[in-house]
């Protein structure tokens, strides 16, 4: 295949070259970065293992490797495979996505030590950050505020005797990793030790790495991020607040931009944005990246953690600020100046994610595999759909079950809500049971609509069969009030009103009568 000419003008002093990204990952954000790649004029490589042979990043990419069986631990996580297909191809830069190596600093140090170009946070940030235990003490220095707990490298009979003192319930979390593994919820003392041996467990089987940490949990908090990015000009900004507290065993199943706790209180986004910055410069931060944070009842806000990478939820950020975040991270890998310079705290419209994952919601979510049958991808105003599946495509057990993200954009919340609903109506998938229905189900809840839950709203509250329980006097009051000002909005939309022409057909039947009767 003939190579494209490359859009990027020459290379400023302090500048490098990318003329061919090499993406090591798989589906849909693989994909994602591809069509970056393309809307700027860079070759892309593509890697897969024997089950993605037939994916469509391999078909999209200019290049594609070959690297190995279909389990992550022969294939994906072999840095050295990753390596070697680079040099093999060409490929001037990396980008990692999210998972796989994403996070992990030996990979990036190793993409230095081979002079090729690693499309994300240079090495010491992503030690510093991804062990979560030091990325608290380094952001509390900073003067963030922390969740209350318990210090690194502590031994159980420590932990023990410290943790009480917190108050209950308690989280026991692993400090390396993510994804919900090694974290353990705690409601009782008696509960604690073997809480805290299980999460070691857990952690070394996922992460090699067993090390846990205790901190209080707080009840009825919200999880809201924030996405900064970062250059080697000294620039540092948010762009920002994602809301990501509809979870299911702290998985993120729904996320949304702005946050409607922030969106009603502007002091709050800006106080906020400005620690989410505080802890980004605190390690020196590169690239792109997202600070995560709870919010209690109170709107007292704390640090979590940090991601240093992509974000699945990356696109309600792209459609509420109009700017491409792989795009802007391969400008700062290239050591350009980034695109926008100032936080932002205006976000246009509204934008809400649903992550489309092959799991049956009235089986407990039980994962899903088979052939997809029939697929049916909605499109439309405001509709965006990140997908790297097709119809005949095999979902297999070796990788996580999302199938797809579906990104609804609107003027305000109340029309992102109804755009997804008619999405989510128009999506068809057939062959492998999917959760759909959830989303369905969810977008006609009460309680999320008027933007009243927590993290544990889809575990405590939520169900497939019935909505949720009665609302209260005051929630009503509430949904009155946001259902009479999106009504009155809805009238003002509206008020253009066309009426019917004065002929009763088209201009084509009507210029034919007049031509046969002026034969």
């Amino acid at each position: 295949m003939a190579k494209r000419k490359s859009k990027i003008a020459a290379n400023e002093p302090g500048q490098k070259t990318i003329k061919k990204i090499l993406i090591a990952n798989r589906g849909e954000i693989a994909v994602r970065v591809i069509r970056a790649c393309r809307d700027l004029g860079i070759n892309s490589v593509a890697v897969y293992s024997e089950a993605d042979r037939t994916g469509l990043h391999v078909r999209y990419a200019d290049e594609a490797v070959f690297i190995g069986p279909p389990s992550p631990r022969e294939s994906y996580l072999v840095a050295e495979k990753i390596i070697e297909a680079a040099k093999k191809t060409g490929a001037d830069a990396i980008h990692p996505g999210y998972g796989f190596l994403s996070e992990r600093s030996f990979f990036s140090q190793m993409c230095a030590d081979e002079g090729i170009i690693f499309i994300g946070p240079p090495p010491g940030a992503i030690d510093t950050m991804g062990d979560k235990q030091t990325a608290r003490e380094t952001v509390r220095k900073a003067g963030v505020p922390v969740v209350p707990g318990t210090t690194p490298g502590m031994r159980d009979e420590e932990i023990l005797a410290l943790a009480p003192g917190f108050g209950f319930p308690l989280l026991v979390k692993a400090t390396a990793g993510g994804g919900g593994k090694g974290m353990r919820a705690v409601h009782r003392e008696e509960d604690l030790k073997d809480a805290i041996a299980g999460a070691r467990r857990e952690a070394e089987s996922a992460f090699g790495n067993g090390d846990v940490y205790v901190e209080k949990m707080l009840v009825g908090a919200r999880h809201i991020e924030f996405q900064v990015l970062a250059d080697t000009h000294g620039n540092t900004i948010h762009l920002g607040e994602r809301e990501c507290s509809i979870q299911r065993r702290h998985q993120k199943l729904v996320e949304e931009s702005p946050s409607i706790v922030l969106d009603q209180d502007p002091s709050l986004r800006q106080r906020m944005g400005e620690m989410a910055v505080k802890a980004a410069e605190s390690v020196g931060y590169v690239n792109a990246g997202t600070i995560e944070c709870l919010v209690d009842k109170d709107k007292n806000f704390y640090f979590l953690e940090m991601n240093t990478r992509l974000q699945v939820e990356h696109p309600v950020t792209e459609l509420v600020t109009g700017i491409d975040l792989v795009k802007e991270q391969i400008r700062i890998a290239r050591g350009r100046r980034m695109g926008p310079t100032q936080s932002f705290l205006n976000p246009t419209g509204w934008a809400i994610e649903c992550r489309v994952n092959a799991e049956d919601p009235y089986n407990n979510f039980m994962p899903s595999v088979g052939k997809i049958t029939s697929l049916n991808v909605p499109t439309g105003p405001g509709v965006r759909v990140d997908s790297g599946v097709y119809g005949g495509y095999e979902i297999t057990p070796y990788y996580d079950s999302m199938i797809a993200k579906l990104i609804c954009w609107g003027e305000d919340r109340g029309e992102a809500i109804l755009r997804m609903r008619r999405a989510l109506e128009e999506y068809t998938i057939m062959g492998v049971k999917h959760n759909i229905p959830f989303h369905q189900n969810l977008m006609n809840s009460f309680s999320f609509i008027a933007g009243m839950f927590d993290t544990k709203f889809v575990e405590e509250r939520f169900s497939m069969t019935t909505y949720e329980e009665a609302p209260s006097e005051d929630e009503l009051e509430t949904a009155a009030i946001a259902a009479t000002l999106f009504a009155h909005r809805q009238r003002q939309l509206a008020s253009q009103v066309v009426t019917r022409g004065e002929r009763d057909t088209s201009n084509w039947k009507w210029v034919g009568r007049w031509e046969r009767m002026h034969r």
